[in-house]
């Protein structure tokens, strides 16, 4: 019994100066976990309490920070909330800047015919071709240039009339004269209409002269207009010969030729869908020829055209201009620069915007994180998009809203 009580007192001996240390059992696990030590850069497997050289590489190891701080100052609930309603991130931020911005679109486009001058020559009379003085596409005439003769027994009986009436009836003035107005209405020069007078001889062929200066586009054949080539568009048919031959018949109002005027051209430039709200009619153009970079010209926009060309997305435009002094082909491609009105808006980088489709979302600065917010934009220019409304001067938002993005996260909202 008293061997027991001896003992019980020698353990009481022993456990009353570990009662009395009010020491933390973890303290030295802190002061461990505190310590610094040393990592590598590329092998962060390497671990050192001393600074030195990696092993492996071989360069100098550099202090490994811990987070332990940051992340105990870190409120759990914004930690669990989703991307789509907060982010946690120190990522720069930036605020929407307030100034004019002087628009400048790029566009490309071609050289083409002004279709305003197209000249149509059409026949007066039906009749056979006798002969043909225009002989290719794309052949160059002038106004009054003398371009067929036609056989027309209509025209040769109006002339016996005349003439009948002048020899047998000179003194009815009123039927001599409507004799007269007929043959110019067929298109009789009133030269001619004098020879057959003096000469007291019908003429077997009318002349058929060009009321157009230009290039021959188009020839008629049997009444119809031949399609089977582009037309104006393909330049390479310069030499193709024309459908319409001699010894052919024409029918009365057939149009027999199409005359382009290249003194008077328009420049159509393409315009994507991003700068369509940019450009508008009376914007100042500066046009550059690919083909000769030294004719470059100043015009405005005439015209937008109202729908998209086939296989085509683009707006185009027409610009106007006298080719009578710059001889620009036809056909070019060009380079233009539209000086668009100047913008007095808010911007931020378009990389702070994040399209989600119909939704445009910034990442508003809240607190520790970052919030999404949706905004309504306007016109996006160079790398600067308008802010309608959405956000105040002072809101800061992040500029690379892409990097905040969960899309998983986004999608599952949507839904």
């Amino acid at each position: 019994m008293k061997i027991i009580i001896f003992i019980l007192n020698v353990l009481l001996l022993i456990a009353a100066p570990a009662c009395n240390n009010n020491k933390n059992p973890y303290a030295d696990h802190n002061k461990e976990a505190a310590k610094v030590v040393y990592t590598c850069p590329m092998h962060p497997e390497i671990i050192r309490d001393k600074p030195g050289k990696c092993p492996i590489c071989g360069m100098e190891l550099v202090k490994k920070e811990s987070d332990e701080k940051k992340l105990a100052d870190m409120k759990m609930e914004a930690l669990l909330k989703p991307t789509n309603e907060f982010v946690v991130s120190s990522i720069p931020v930036t605020t929407m800047q307030q100034k004019k911005e002087q628009i400048e679109i790029e566009a490309l486009g071609y050289i083409a015919y002004d279709t305003r001058q197209i000249g149509s020559i059409s026949s007066r009379v039906a009749g056979r071709i006798v002969k043909l003085y225009v002989r290719y596409r794309y052949q160059k005439i002038s106004k009054g240039q003398h371009i067929m003769d036609i056989y027309s027994p209509e025209m040769l009986t109006a002339q016996q009339n005349l003439l009948f009436l002048i020899k047998n009836d000179p003194e009815n003035i009123t039927f001599i004269q409507a004799a007269k107005d007929k043959l110019l209405l067929l298109g009789m020069s009133n030269e001619q209409l004098h020879q057959i007078i003096r000469s007291n001889k019908p003429s077997f062929t009318i002349a058929m002269f060009s009321n157009y200066s230009g290039h021959i586009h188009e020839a008629a054949i049997n009444g119809t207009m031949n399609t089977s080539s582009p037309g104006m568009k393909d330049i390479a048919l310069i030499t193709e010969e024309l459908s319409l031959k001699e010894g052919m018949y024409i029918q009365k109002g057939q149009s027999v030729f199409v005359v382009y005027n290249p003194d008077q051209a328009w420049a159509l430039l393409n315009i994507y869908g991003d700068n369509q709200g940019l450009v508008k009619k009376g914007n100042t153009v500066r046009v550059v020829p690919e083909t000769a970079s030294g004719k470059d010209f100043r015009a405005i926009i005439d015209f937008i055209e109202p729908f998209y060309r086939k296989d085509s997305k683009t707006l185009t435009a027409r610009v106007y201009f006298n080719n009578s002094s710059l001889k620009i082909p036809i056909g070019s491609q060009v380079k233009a620069t539209i000086f668009g009105n100047s913008k007095d808006a808010y911007w931020l980088p378009k990389e702070s915007v994040l399209s989600m489709g119909m939704d445009k979302v910034v990442f508003q600065k809240t607190g520790s994180g970052f919030k999404a917010h949706n905004v309504n934009t306007g016109i996006l220019y160079k790398d600067q998009i308008q802010i309608m409304n959405g956000l105040s001067p002072s809101d800061s938002v992040a500029v690379n809203a892409q990097y905040l993005m969960d899309s998983e996260s986004f999608i599952k909202i949507k839904e």
